[in-house]
C-alpha cells in the first residue's frame, strides 16, 4: 500500500510555547561534522534542534545555526544541564549561551538526576579512587530545580524540562516544584516502550521525547523482521518506521545523523495504521532492551535499571 504521509505536527509545551514533534539530535556528532548536519536540517524544513554542554559541540551547533540562514525565532534551541553543574545552573545556562551564539534557549533539561561533584578530579565525569563517579551527595535535584526555576523567572530560557526521569524521580522534583517540567526526554523505541511511563507524563501535561528512536550502533532495531514488514508495507524504510512511531503514539523523537540524506529522510513521516502501532507497541514483551544505562550507580527508579 503506499505510504500516507503526514506532516511534522507541534505539541504544546505547559510553559513556553510548542515544540516541533522532530527534532534534529546531536550527541556524538563528530567536530567537523555537526556544523553541517544542523545547517543542512534547517535548510530542509527542520526547525527543532536537540543539544546539550556535554556533547561538547555546542560552539559548532551554533554554527550551523548561522549558517542555515534561517532566522533564529523561527528555531526551537534545546541544551542540558551537566551533572557537574547542578549547583550552578545561572552560570551553565550562561556557558552554553555563549558556545551557540544566543541570548536564549527555547527549552532546558536537566541531564541525569544524578549531581557530580563539581570540584572532582574532572570537570565532566569525576571519579572517585575506586572508579565509581563521584557524586555530590549533599545537593538534591530539587535544589536543582529551584535554580532552574530561576533561570527560567530571568528570561534565560523559555521553557524547563529534564531528561532520564523515571515516574519516581519525578515524583521526588514534583513534591517542591513551583513550575511542573515542561518535557521529559528519555530513551523510547519499540524495544523501550515505556508505555507506563508515558501515561504518566501525559497525565502531568508534561510532553515525552525520545532519543536513540533507532537503538544504538548497529541496532538490533533495524534489522528487526517484524519493523521491517512494516516498513515494506508502507514502501519507507525501517528508520521511517521508527520515527514514525513516536510521533503517531504524541511523542517527539530526536533522530540524529550527519548524512545529507538521512537527515532528510528522518523528517517523512508516515501514519501507522492499528495494526502497525500493536505490533510496534508489544515488540517489547519478547526483545526488551535498554541501549543506554550508564553507571551511575544508582537507583534511578527505571524499571530495568
Amino acid at each position: 500500500m503506499p505510504a500516507q504521509f503526514i506532516d511534522v505536527p507541534t505539541y504544546k509545551l505547559s510553559h513556553g510555547g510548542s515544540i516541533p514533534a522532530v527534532g534534529l539530535g546531536t550527541w556524538q556528532s563528530k567536530p567537523g561534522e555537526v556544523e553541517h548536519a544542523v545547517e543542512v536540517a534547517l535548510k530542509n524544513g527542520y526547525r527543532h534542534i536537540d543539544g546539550a554542554f556535554v556533547y561538547r559541540n555546542e560552539a559548532e551547533v551554533g554554527q550551523g545555526l548561522k549558517a542555515s540562514g534561517v532566522p533564529r525565532g523561527d528555531i526551537f534551541l534545546t541544551s542540558k544541564l551537566w551533572c557537574t553543574r547542578h549547583r550552578d545552573v545561572e552560570g551553565a545556562v550562561k556557558t552554553s549561551l555563549a558556545n551557540f551564539g544566543t541570548d536564549y534557549l527555547d527549552l532546558y533539561l536537566i541531564h541525569w538526576p544524578v549531581p557530580l561533584n563539581p570540584n572532582g578530579n574532572d570537570p565532566l565525569f569525576p571519579k572517585l579512587e575506586d572508579g565509581s563517579r563521584d557524586k555530590d551527595t549533599e545537593w538534591s535535584i530539587n535544589d536543582t530545580w529551584k535554580q532552574m526555576e530561576a533561570v527560567l523567572e530571568k528570561g534565560l530560557v523559555k521553557a524547563i524540562g529534564v531528561s532520564n526521569f523515571s515516574e519516581k524521580m519525578m515524583g521526588k522534583l514534583l513534591s517542591t516544584a513551583k513550575v511542573v517540567p515542561a518535557v521529559n526526554q528519555v530513551e523510547l523505541h519499540p524495544y523501550l516502550p515505556q508505555h507506563d511511563l508515558i501515561a504518566y507524563l501525559k497525565s502531568k501535561n508534561i510532553v515525552p521525547q525520545a532519543y536513540s528512536p533507532l537503538g544504538s550502533t548497529d541496532s538490533p532495531l533495524l534489522k528487526d523482521e517484524e519493523i521491517q514488514q512494516i516498513a515494506d508495507k508502507h514502501g519507507v524504510s525501517v528508520g521511517t518506521v521508527l520515527i514514525s512511531y513516536q510521533v503517531n503514539r504524541g511523542v517527539v523523537v530526536l533522530p540524529k545523523s550527519v548524512t545529507e540524506k538521512r537527515i532528510v529522510d528522518n523528517l517523512r513521516l508516515v501514519k501507522l495504521d492499528d495494526g502497525d502501532m500493536d505490533t510496534l507497541n508489544s515488540l517489547h514483551k519478547t526483545k526488551g532492551k535498554r541501549f543506554i544505562k550508564p553507571d551511575w550507580n544508582v537507583d534511578l527508579g527505571f524499571e530495568d535499571w
